[in-house]
């Protein structure tokens, strides 16, 4: 008896460890079929240096807001002064950075805005 419920068992339709059924998730996971993320714990393609103050770097203590060049290259091309996450600048320079930019704004050295 015990050799008939095992030779009826696959006819029945139950399902074994070893058959997957399609759909997101049903199948066995490999190692290559995730995509890599940047996130902890994984490697991504890109590592991200960690930004590194170029005031502090070059030991500039004042920003000179007559420096346009300078300046420049922390504002948008919209004229928004960009963040300190973006440009990698610390928090005591860019608070300098921004006190030159709105100086340099004032005397008409650097624009508050573009034109459309």
């Amino acid at each position: 008896m015990s050799e008939e419920s095992q030779a009826k068992a696959p006819e029945t339709g139950a399902t074994t460890s070893s058959q997957a059924t399609s759909g997101p998730g049903a199948g066995p996971r490999t190692a290559g079929s995730r995509p890599q993320s940047g996130g902890p714990g994984g490697r991504g393609k890109f590592f991200r240096r960690k930004k590194v103050c170029k005031f502090c770097t070059e030991k500039i203590d004042m920003i000179p807001y007559r420096d346009v060049r300078l300046l420049q290259g922390f504002v948008a091309e919209r004229g928004k002064i960009v963040p300190r996450r973006l440009t990698g600048v610390c928090t005591t320079h860019q608070r300098r950075l921004t006190r030159a930019i709105k100086q340099a704004r004032n005397i008409a050295l650097l624009p508050f805005a573009t034109r459309h």
